[in-house]
């Protein structure tokens, strides 16, 4: 394949300036891209994403070198931001300790409900009855109804889910699966 175009062709002896050159050049390019093509195409394939993506970055981020009229601020306006976030801190501290408040109280008013529960547990075991008993008699009463018409409920007359003879450890019973255990000794198989 000749490259030179359409002029006469360079015999062995006759050198064609540049002409010797330049195949050289195309030999070399050509078994670089032979051997290694592949991967000069992906080593180029991730420069042209690793610049696009530093590119982005630099343009999402503002430039640190405004000028000074860029950077000149109001005085005022960070007066009124300043005013503006200690008033919302000042709100929601008074709505955190409002809060805390409500706790405190709901805590004290439990804590009062649990000191009666217990004087009226102790005054109960002094006269002799349970404290279980004290808290269902409290409970009648509170609902309006009287002592002395409380009957006690008999229990209905319930069937034993199993029959009484029932052990579980027998190995006896309505079960199918009757599990024993191996023999002792070595194993057998010789």
């Amino acid at each position: 394949m000749e490259l030179g175009g359409g002029g006469a062709a360079a015999g062995p002896g006759q050198a064609v300036p540049g002409q010797g050159g330049l195949e050289v050049l195309l030999h070399a390019v050509g078994s670089l891209l032979a051997s290694y093509g592949w991967y000069l195409l992906l080593a180029a394939v991730i420069v042209y994403l690793l610049i696009q993506k530093v590119s982005r970055s630099w343009a999402a981020r503002p430039s640190s070198q405004l000028g000074a009229a860029d950077v000149f601020v109001e005085p005022d306006a960070v007066v009124r931001r300043q005013e503006a976030l200690a008033a919302a801190r000042l709100r929601m501290q008074e709505e955190l300790n409002a809060q805390a408040e409500r706790y405190k109280e709901k805590q004290r008013q439990l804590e009062e409900e649990k000191r009666r529960q217990k004087i009226a547990m102790w005054e109960s075991m002094q006269e002799g009855k349970s404290y279980k008993g004290n808290l269902k008699l409290n409970q009648e009463v509170e609902s309006g109804a009287s002592t002395s018409s409380v009957v006690p409920k008999s229990k209905p007359n319930k069937k034993p889910l199993r029959g009484g003879g029932y052990n579980p450890l027998s190995g006896e019973g309505s079960g199918t699966c009757s599990w024993r255990p191996g023999r002792r000794g070595p194993s057998a198989g010789g």
